[in-house]
């Protein structure tokens, strides 16, 4: 993750030659992108700058060093499918950004405006879809097991975003069913990156099986952070708003573990005051919220849980060989939880 990591000086190497497999994946990502159509081609550069961590593409290229074997000539082993399979992964998760500030009629994305705040929720509509057709046609020149692959985390993608959406405004939602939404709303794409990454390397199916394990588990710690960063963080540093999962009625673990283990008198106050989010949030709701919920121990709770999976995550990898690239893993994997944007 670009500008996130602290990287010990013997993986300095690696990372110098991540960000080159990065600067590929961007080249063919933006090749992919293209539009004879001046308004649309405007519209693909405008997604330029919704790129952030490019999580699933350092996935996709380090699972594919880590599963190649003890290579040090790492440009090499990052594969020109390895490149394709990564911009597919991140096309795929930009459309849902894209969508997501639809969605939550967000204004602003990386410190900058939204598509739809410029243009119009239908124009973000049809860019989304743009970018999911440009990442299948993409996908075409692969090979039909990956398209495969990229369209069962599709997916489950979108069903978990359904089922979110059934679940809006449901403040009586148990843990399960969170588990469910953004086990398939975030880990699944993540998951399959890393998979991919590896079976493009020649890994057995075993091991495949396990580096996506690890990229399921490190995907569902990714939203938990998520959603905390959405309740304590700061937008100046987030480069977006904050709050939106209380002002559009999305249920997030701390407050669903709160609810759960509140007297009823402090799941009544909090019942208000999510009420009131919904309706108009200020920084003295938001203040009453992060306290109740750190009364009962929540915020702890979900970060014990997202610390816990990095840790079986982490315990994936012991099946790979040591290596730079596994090495590398482990610091994304530890960073994923101590990130604050």
């Amino acid at each position: 993750m670009r500008g996130v990591l602290e990287i010990p000086e013997n993986l300095l190497p690696l990372q110098a030659a991540l960000a080159q497999g990065l600067a590929r994946v961007q080249s063919r990502f933006d090749s992919h992108l293209e539009s004879d159509l001046p308004p649309v081609a405007r519209l693909c550069r405008h997604v330029e700058r919704y790129r952030g961590k490019m999580l699933r593409p350092s996935l996709t290229l380090l699972c594919g060093l880590a599963a190649g074997g003890r290579s040090t000539d790492f440009d090499a082993a990052m594969t020109e499918v390895h490149v394709s399979v990564a911009a597919v992964c991140e096309m795929v998760h930009m459309a849902t950004l894209v969508h997501d500030d639809v969605l939550d009629e967000a204004d602003t994305r990386r410190s900058g405006q939204t598509v739809n705040r410029l243009h119009g929720n239908e124009t973000a509509v049809m860019l989304g879809d743009l970018l999911i057709a440009s990442a299948f046609r993409l996908c075409a020149t692969i090979d039909a097991p990956t398209a495969l692959a990229v369209g069962r985390a599709s997916v489950e993608l979108c069903e978990g975003e359904l089922l979110q959406l059934h679940h809006r405004d449901s403040w009586s939602i148990d843990e399960p069913t969170y588990f469910e939404i953004i086990n398939r709303k975030t880990a699944a794409l993540i998951a399959v990156a890393c998979e991919l990454g590896a079976v493009h390397a020649g890994a057995d199916q075993q091991l495949a099986a396990s580096l996506a394990s690890f990229g399921r588990r490190l995907g569902v710690a990714f939203q938990i952070q998520d959603d905390l960063l959405d309740l304590l963080g700061e937008r100046s540093i987030l480069g977006k708003p904050v709050h939106k999962d209380l002002e559009k009625g999305k249920p997030t673990l701390p407050v669903i573990h709160h609810l759960a283990t509140a007297s009823s008198r402090e799941r009544s106050r909090m019942l208000d005051l999510l009420d009131h989010a919904a309706i108009e949030m200020t920084h003295d709701d938001a203040d009453r919220i992060a306290e109740a919920l750190r009364s009962t121990g929540s915020i702890e709770h979900a970060r014990h849980t997202a610390k816990s999976l990095v840790s079986k995550a982490i315990e994936e990898l012991s099946r790979i060989p040591e290596s730079p690239a596994r090495d590398l893993l482990r610091v994304m994997a530890d960073a994923v939880v101590s990130r604050s944007r």
